[in-house]
């Protein structure tokens, strides 16, 4: 079970499209949650790796390539 919170305006531009369209508040949440669930995972995802990046701790290429059987 999840409960959220939402903005005044969101929670009532939610309700107009659930009103409008015949279907639940709680059908359009999963189905955003679900939509955007593993963009978010990716940018989070990209975002680690990127501070790992910086802090010096990068793959070489060799291995990279060697991984994904693209070495010559």
């Amino acid at each position: 079970m999840l409960a959220i919170r939402l903005d005044p305006e969101v929670e009532k531009r939610l309700e107009m499209l659930a009103a409008l369209t015949g279907r639940t508040k709680t059908f359009y949440a999963r189905e955003a949650i679900e939509t955007h669930l593993d963009d978010l995972e990716d940018f989070y995802l990209a975002d680690e790796r990127m501070k790992s990046f910086r802090e010096g701790d990068a793959i070489p290429l060799a291995q990279v390539k060697a991984e994904l059987g693209l070495d010559d």
